[in-house]
């Protein structure tokens, strides 16, 4: 969904995000020095936050997320 992938990425400068999904379910993988320092949890929060109307129409009805920090994502592309 590269609308929702913008959203990402117009609020948290400098991330690269992808969206993909149907219907109401999506997964978000999300790669930004945003991230740096945060656990999980509020890395998710940050992602949340970007989809809170969407998520309370119900236009979302489920979003998963894989949010990463640049060091993170390379560490993970290369296992």
């Amino acid at each position: 969904m590269p609308e929702f992938s913008k959203m990402i990425e117009d609020v948290l400068t400098g991330a690269r995000a992808t969206v993909t999904g149907d219907g109401s379910k999506f997964e978000a993988v999300v790669v930004s020095e945003a991230f740096e320092g945060l656990s999980t949890v509020k890395k998710h929060q940050l992602v949340y936050r970007i989809f809170s109307e969407q998520l309370a129409s119900g236009a979302m009805h489920a979003l998963t997320i894989k949010a990463y920090t640049p060091a993170e994502w390379e560490a993970a592309q290369n296992r």
